[in-house]
């Protein structure tokens, strides 16, 4: 699968910074994907709300001076889920599939 990457200029250089990548499906089957980097999950999580991603695939975080990665679709899912529901706002048809899918994982595994 061919991947873009759409990089903003906050990676950083040696700095013990972490850094969450949101993979946003492009659109049609077997197209390329766009890959943004940010060092701010609370914007992260309001830019996936207020639509600046069509179709996010998945969250991921890393942190190269510290030498970890983890997947954070399952909690960015929850937490766009709270803040729906603390604010009683419907969830964004561009974000239902991406909650359904990673929120059921985290019901799952939590069994």
């Amino acid at each position: 699968m061919p991947a873009a990457s759409s990089s903003s200029q906050n990676v950083p250089y040696g700095a013990d910074e972490t850094v969450f990548v949101v993979i946003d499906n492009s659109g049609a089957p077997g197209s390329v994907h766009r890959q943004v980097e940010c060092t701010d999950l609370d914007a992260v999580i309001s830019n996936l709300i207020t639509g600046q991603f069509s179709d996010p695939l998945q969250v991921v975080a890393f942190n190269t001076l510290e030498h970890w990665t983890q997947d954070m679709s399952a909690d960015v899912a929850n937490e766009i889920q709270a803040r729906c529901d603390i604010e009683a706002a419907p969830m964004p048809e561009h974000l239902e599939d991406f909650v359904r899918r990673h929120v059921r994982r985290v019901r799952e595994l939590a069994r």
